[in-house]
């Protein structure tokens, strides 16, 4: 994985952060992949198929198929449903936690004990838009104490790029919502 900078949003999701031990070491890229379970992939499939899907749409309201459209946007809702049970399968409640905020090439999660800078985390992120979910392996590069315990700062050190991507998806449409928001505020 590059060492890319992108911008960072706050936003809170579910995640799971599973601390590996002090002998851990980084599978290689083949082995990361093969390990990555079913759901993640499917899904990662699903957030590509949302795009062809949106495409689509576009092309079809042009030329008004409204029953078409409704098909789809069912069709649609339906496997999101769907994936959203799948996933919600690899959801481990003992490694449950929330993030701070995300980005492409980090996150930020609470916590209630330290974790020590330069430890090694294996994270399960699972995003709402799109409804995807995203395994990966990080380091963390900075713990602070906080009022409820800490904040750990995570940089990804084993991600796949279409996860990269999604991220990146999600976090732009973050930032339309925050910038959606200020604006009705403005106005109102």
């Amino acid at each position: 994985m590059s060492d890319q900078e992108f911008f960072t949003v706050h936003h809170q999701m579910n995640a799971n952060v599973e601390p590996l031990g002090d002998g851990f070491s980084l599978p290689s890229k083949e082995q990361f992949e093969a390990e990555i379970p079913a759901p993640f992939i499917v899904a990662s499939e699903f957030s590509q198929l949302d795009l062809i899907n949106d495409q689509a749409r576009a092309e079809l309201k042009n030329s008004d198929f409204k029953h078409v459209i409704q098909l789809l946007d069912t069709q649609n809702s339906k496997l999101n449903l769907l994936l959203s049970f799948m996933l919600s399968q690899q959801d481990d409640e003992r490694f449950r936690c929330k993030t701070k905020s995300f980005g492409a090439s980090q996150f930020t999660f609470a916590s209630e004990q330290a974790v020590s800078k330069g430890t090694h985390v294996r994270a399960k992120l699972f995003l709402e838009y799109p409804p995807a979910a995203i395994y990966c392996y990080g380091e963390v590069t900075d713990c602070q104490q906080e009022d409820s315990g800490h904040l750990v700062h995570v940089k990804y050190t084993l991600l796949r790029d279409s996860d990269q991507d999604l991220l990146i998806k999600a976090a732009l449409h973050q930032q339309q919502k925050l910038l959606r928001q200020r604006s009705l505020n403005r106005d109102s």
